[in-house]
């Protein structure tokens, strides 16, 4: 019997003890997330700004070819998923990604996963809250832009302090509103195409998929390039392995987000994508735009950018009201692991992790102050240092997972009731897959700053681990990996 095995049938009280003590905190949450709501939440993190305002520099760069761009992303995105989904199958915690990487890698690697995924949402809640006020600013230029992000900050604060139901409700309606609008888009888009309706007239033609300079019109490379935005357009969509220890019901909820994961990806980006660029040609889309609104302009749709700016709006809001959910769980997790202060280890009267979450919106709060301040160009910066944490807490899970199936394949651990297709193999490939794409990032000018914050971060990270042992922490001196004691029976 594993020591995985013990903790599910003498779970301790999470709030203290060794490395194992992280394998209980989830008995003390609310499990208050239902299945329509797990399942918006997935779908949800499917779609963002990074689909909304990011496609249209990615448009400028690679043209009809960032279709296929998205495509290739999503069928690597897809393959994280369900290797994340048969660990979580296996063993359902919150805080997932870093209790995986502790048992398979090493508590090292589950004290450097769960600060990075902490420190990857804290950034992305600045980036979004910055956009948040600057959407707003659209419809009322007399507010200032700290104005409305401290007001968001707030908002969001007091929504995911009160409890857990309350998150999943507003983050159901969030996504509920950024589908709609997709569907509505595409399904007015192809009336275009079809009943030829809307000022586009006869520019609008299925054509425009390959007839301006052909598909790959900046040639290849220039494509390729465009991944790492992309990549960043499908961050949060393994957020649905946060929900694990909240889910009602896990086992039924979890695989169904999983699997109905591709079908999102061909209606909400490629759908959707193929539409825009068949109603409107490659060319008359740039980068600081919205290629939705300029479509949508293009067509003649009243009161086209208001729509889209609301939706924007939203996207940002539920992004940010991810983060600090996420951020409460991960910093407790790490509490419980004596990898971060007692404190964040504690839940409110309605069990949610209330210091953990202050301590993370305090951060984000750093967004509201840099409001003047923040040029364009540092946005960029901000989602660059972001993709480059995201990139790393699925190469955690993909090597968590192969790591995982030579055990289970072994018979050292028990099988997941929702095994990955082609077992280890697909792991493997999306693991190369996501080198590949680090190799682009160190290539690009603007996007290698985030290796460069990766470096300084690594720095910080391996400083606090070895203050963690100096400190006699019973997580930075206990055992290699659970994985490695059970090998070493084997």
């Amino acid at each position: 019997m594993t020591s995985a095995q013990v903790d599910r049938d003498h779970p301790d009280d999470g709030a203290a003890g060794g490395p194992t003590g992280a394998n209980a905190p989830e008995e003390e949450y609310e499990r208050g997330l239902g299945s329509r709501q797990v399942q918006m939440i997935a779908i949800g993190g499917a779609i963002g700004v990074g689909l909304f305002m990011g496609a249209g520099a990615n448009i400028a760069k690679a043209g009809p070819s960032i279709i296929l761009m998205y495509a290739l992303a999503g069928v690597v995105i897809f393959f994280i998923m369900r290797a994340l989904g048969e660990l979580l199958l296996y063993r359902p915690v919150s805080g997932s990604f870093a209790e995986y990487a502790r048992e398979f890698l090493g508590p090292f690697f589950g004290f450097a996963t769960g600060w990075t995924y902490w420190l990857m949402w804290v950034v992305t809640g600045m980036a979004e809250l910055t956009a948040a006020a600057i959407y707003i600013h659209f419809w009322f230029p007399s507010i200032p832009q700290w104005v409305s992000a401290l007001v968001f900050l707030v908002v969001l604060f007091g929504v995911n302090l009160i409890s857990v139901k309350i998150f999943g409700e507003v983050e159901f309606w969030f996504s509920m509103i950024k589908v709609t609008a997709i569907i509505g888009m595409i399904v007015i888009g192809l009336g275009v195409l079809t009943l030829g309706f809307s000022e586009a007239g006869d520019t609008a033609s299925a054509s425009n998929l390959w007839a301006h300079e052909g598909v790959f019109p900046n040639g290849i490379g220039s494509s390729l390039m465009t991944l790492q935005g992309v990549m960043f357009a499908y961050l949060a969509v393994e957020l649905v392995g946060v929900t694990a220890g909240e889910s009602e019901n896990p086992e039924k909820t979890l695989p169904k987000a999983i699997n109905t994961l591709p079908w999102r990806i061909i209606v909400f980006y490629v759908g959707a994508l193929s539409v825009i660029l068949a109603v409107v040609k490659w060319t008359e889309f740039s980068a600081g735009e919205s290629p939705f609104v300029h479509a949508f302009e293009k067509m003649g749709i009243p009161l086209a950018a208001g729509i889209v700016n609301f939706v924007v709006l939203t996207a940002a809001l539920s992004s940010c009201n991810s983060g600090m959910y996420s951020t409460g769980r991960m910093l407790r997790n790490l509490a419980a692991n004596n990898e971060a202060p007692k404190a964040f280890s504690r839940l409110n009267s309605r069990r949610t992790p209330a210091v953990g979450i202050s301590v993370s919106v305090a951060l984000m709060g750093i967004g509201v102050i840099l409001n003047y301040i923040v040029p364009e160009k540092a946005f960029g910066y901000v989602t660059s240092v972001a993709t480059a944490a995201g990139i790393w807490t699925w190469m955690m899970i993909l090597i968590s997972h192969i790591r995982y199936r030579r055990g289970a394949e072994a018979g050292v651990l028990p099988p997941s009731s929702f095994p990955a297709p082609g077992g280890a193999l697909f792991s493997w490939v999306a693991v190369c897959f996501l080198g590949f794409v680090t190799v682009l990032i160190a290539l690009d000018e603007d996007a290698r700053v985030s290796l460069y914050v990766g470096a300084v971060w690594a720095v910080v990270l391996g400083a606090g681990w070895q203050y963690l042992k100096r400190a006699g922490s019973p997580t930075a001196g206990g055992p290699e990996t659970e994985y490695a004691a059970t090998a070493e029976q084997r």
